[in-house]
């Protein structure tokens, strides 16, 4: 790509794979072969190169990292639907105001009256915890743009706290536990 346009981020060279072991179907998908020949690998992120550096943009799927893990929003969205008291769905990544750190945010319509705990619960069966979502919030219908896709743009911000996922913050019981707490 010329410089200053986004583009998928190829790496090649002597330190790359050749490809997944006994896999070659998500080989061919992954390790495409370069012009000169070699394989590359296929990164998925969005990059541009500004002078001698490359600068990071995002993912061009919408896989995301959170609390250290990579989740695939998808999947999350997937097991959100085995719910039979779901219509519709998308999950999306954001910035917790208070911490700092990436959460999930999963946006429901619901075909019934269904708790965010039983959301939790249905979800715990079938993934690990640090793919259930942070905050649910309930939509009456999802926006959609012209084309009948999910508008992430004008989903609304999800709150600050759910009512029943609290600040998960101990206040210090003994002595020593105070004391840890001042100094940190």
């Amino acid at each position: 790509m010329p410089q200053g346009v986004a583009g998928e981020l190829f790496v090649g060279g002597a330190g790359v794979a050749r490809g997944y072991l006994r896999r070659p179907a998500l080989t061919a998908e992954r390790f495409p072969p370069s012009p000169g020949g070699d394989r590359v690998y296929r990164s998925g992120d969005l990059v541009r190169q500004i002078t001698d550096d490359v600068e990071y943009l995002g993912r061009i799927d919408q896989q995301v990292k959170v609390r250290g893990f990579r989740i695939e929003l998808g999947e999350v969205e997937a097991a959100l639907l085995d719910n039979p008291a779901v219509a519709m769905t998308t999950v999306q990544a954001f910035t917790s105001v208070r911490t700092g750190q990436q959460r999930l945010a999963a946006y429901v319509v619901p075909r019934e009256l269904v708790s965010v705990e039983q959301l939790r619960e249905h979800l715990a069966r079938k993934l690990p915890d640090y793919m259930i979502p942070f905050v649910f919030v309930t939509l009456e219908a999802l926006p959609l743009s012209p084309n009948g896709k999910v508008d992430r743009a004008a989903l609304p911000p999800p709150p600050v706290a759910q009512p029943d996922m609290d600040d998960p913050t101990v206040e210090p019981r003994t002595v020593v536990e105070t004391f840890i707490a001042q100094t940190w």
